[in-house]
């Protein structure tokens, strides 16, 4: 760096991943789904539904857009950045309204497997 040259100052707090999680926790709240918020490791989930969990690293949210591509069947995820937490909000709020179209999930019986 010349002495010319000045650095950059990020005034943007850094988002942190529970925070991030929350504040996503909170905009599905608004659109009237339910959901929770775990975080550990360095990462925060927020689980939506059976086969829908959404996680941040603080940076961008991820979760599967219920695709699988090529021979290997590799799941595609869908992105949306973590500062954005009302557009992510709006895209996993199609992806649940898509899995609860496919019907109810299977309750566990009491011996932890599903009924047949």
């Amino acid at each position: 760096m010349s002495g010319n040259e000045i650095r950059a100052i990020s005034r943007q707090k850094a988002i942190t991943p529970v925070r991030a999680a929350r504040r996503l926790h909170d905009e599905l709240a608004a659109l009237n789904i339910a959901s929770d918020v775990h975080d550990g490791y360095g990462l925060a989930l927020v689980s939506v539904w059976f086969g829908l969990v959404v996680w941040t690293d603080g940076q961008v949210f991820r979760w599967w857009a219920g695709q699988e591509t090529g021979r290997a069947r590799l799941r595609r995820y869908a992105f949306c950045p973590a500062g954005d937490p009302a557009t992510a909000a709006r895209r996993v709020a199609d992806r649940y309204g898509e899995l609860r179209e496919r019907g109810p999930v299977p309750v566990p019986g009491p011996s932890g497997c599903a009924p047949q």
